[in-house]
């Protein structure tokens, strides 16, 4: 039998109902693009209502694990998994933990460090010229002085999402996910102030440069010194804050 209906219990119906379908469309019991149970079988074979059924839908369909189709052949059916919607929902939560503390900065640049670390590798194998060119064209963002903060950041999430692109690796680029997308821009909104944009530019330049040449350890090598710098500017922060709140803490 495919969905456990002998599972379910009588509290959270729906929730449980959604649950149970989840399962199956996760272990492989219910395939991409199967057709599910129409409403009125889901409805017997649990022994729930209809409505009951149609909020259970609606979660699946909220998580993106099934769709519907109108017409005599239509029906709900198993949605082939979207990873950048499956990356996202990740993100969000990894951001969440970040800004309440529950990664400090030494776990998030040493989280970096070995995972990209991994990407120059396959960068360095893997690229193509499209992939080079998408990072060249994020050094000339960079190197412009009139940009703004907000621009100059959001490039540097672009150079680092080129450079996952280019490892042409699809599991790693989903894993990477969050790296990019939170850890990244929560770095930055801390640093932005202290570190110098060219000497950040100038490390992307180097990564090109041993990607181009396929050179991975000199490409590791540069996001090294730049996690280094990422570290330091951190620091430098941390001590600007400590002592700007030093006078009020001494009058306290």
């Amino acid at each position: 039998m495919i969905l456990k209906y002998d599972e379910v219990v009588r509290t959270g119906i729906a929730r449980q109902v959604s649950d149970n379908i989840r399962s199956a469309i996760m272990d492989g019991r219910l395939k991409v693009d199967e057709r599910l149970p129409t409403e009125e079988e889901l409805a017997k074979s649990f022994g729930i209502s209809r409505p009951t059924v149609r909020e259970a839908l609606k979660r699946l369909a909220a998580q993106n694990l099934i769709h519907s189709k109108r017409g005599p052949t239509g029906g709900n059916f198993v949605k082939r998994p979207d990873p950048e919607g499956l990356s996202k929902a990740i993100t969000g939560a990894a951001t969440l933990l970040v800004g309440i503390g529950a990664f400090d900065i030494e776990e998030i640049i040493t989280a970096r460090l070995e995972t990209e670390t991994v990407c120059c590798r396959l960068a360095a194998a893997n690229r193509s010229e499209a992939d080079l060119a998408a990072m060249e064209a994020e050094i000339a963002v960079q190197l412009d002085e009139a940009i703004s903060d907000e621009d100059f950041c959001a490039s540097d999430v672009r150079f680092h999402r080129a450079l996952v692109e280019s490892t042409g690796n699809g599991p790693l680029k989903l894993m990477m996910y969050t790296v990019i997308e939170a850890f990244i821009p929560i770095t930055n909104m801390i640093v932005f102030r202290v570190r110098e944009r060219r000497h950040v530019a100038s490390l992307h330049q180097e990564i090109i440069d041993a990607v181009r040449s396929r050179e991975d350890a000199k490409a590791a090598d540069a996001l090294a010194r730049l996690l280094a710098y990422v570290r330091e500017s951190y620091s430098a922060v941390l001590d600007a804050r400590a002592k700007r709140d030093a006078p009020s803490q001494a009058s306290a």
